[in-house]
């Protein structure tokens, strides 16, 4: 369908402000689309473009239409033209870049394009896992174990092979040492993750199956991984 297929519609959409909450909103946002019925809608007004929360919302049925009502206040419509269930590639979206608005707008509105022009952007050369991998290998170089994480999570839901990672980690042994890599990597929940998307596959589990098992332990609720 086309936004003129159902504009008629929007004004009656549910409204959800976002705009005075800190913290990660996305999880109770999600919730909510996923229960809303086919042929509703939901607004969600922020103070900068949503950018990645369109793709969310696609994956889960929904059209979608923008407009920008002042430089710091977006409408963002979602249409639901038919449900479809979180086939699990929605592992984790950049929450914590909402913190940034709360600096300063203009800064904010620099971090949401950035992140899009990093990620989305059809310029882009190499293929997704590859910049995944890349960010992990980044992240603990940077001692950012919790981002790490993220990305090894992100980097397997989206079908990413485990022989990559087996890969990476002994190029993280040979880079950052055999010590560093006992005390600081070995113990972590980055390599924690990888034991158990390994343990998972060797005893027959289907990508799926690991795939949630992942989320579901390694996910936002682990406060090790989890951004507010």
């Amino acid at each position: 369908m086309a936004y003129s297929d159902w504009q008629d519609q929007k004004d009656g959409f549910k409204v959800i402000d976002v705009r005075n909450i800190q913290g990660n909103f996305f999880p109770g946002l999600k919730k909510q689309a996923e229960e809303l019925e086919e042929g509703k809608g939901l607004r969600i007004i922020q103070t900068f473009d949503p950018i990645p929360l369109y793709a969310v919302m696609e994956e889960l049925g929904y059209e979608s239409h923008r407009e920008e009502v002042s430089p710091t206040e977006f409408h963002a419509y979602f249409y639901r033209r038919q449900r479809q269930d979180d086939s699990g590639t929605i592992a984790f979206r950049p929450a914590a870049l909402t913190n940034f608005p709360l600096i300063d707008q203009e800064l904010g509105n620099v971090a949401v394009s950035f992140w899009d022009l990093t990620w989305n952007d059809e310029k882009r050369f190499l293929p997704y896992d590859m910049r995944l991998l890349l960010s992990l290998a980044n992240a603990v170089g940077a001692g950012r174990m919790r981002q790490a994480t993220r990305e090894l999570v992100k980097f397997y839901v989206a079908g990413g092979d485990l022989r990559a990672l087996d890969d990476l980690f002994q190029q993280l042994a040979w880079n950052q040492g055999i010590g560093f890599f006992a005390s600081e990597i070995g113990p972590s929940t980055l390599f924690a993750a990888y034991k158990a998307a390994k343990q998972q596959e060797k005893s027959g589990r289907s990508r799926e199956e690991v795939s949630r098992y992942l989320m579901e332990h390694f996910g936002e609720k682990n406060p090790d991984v989890k951004v507010v």
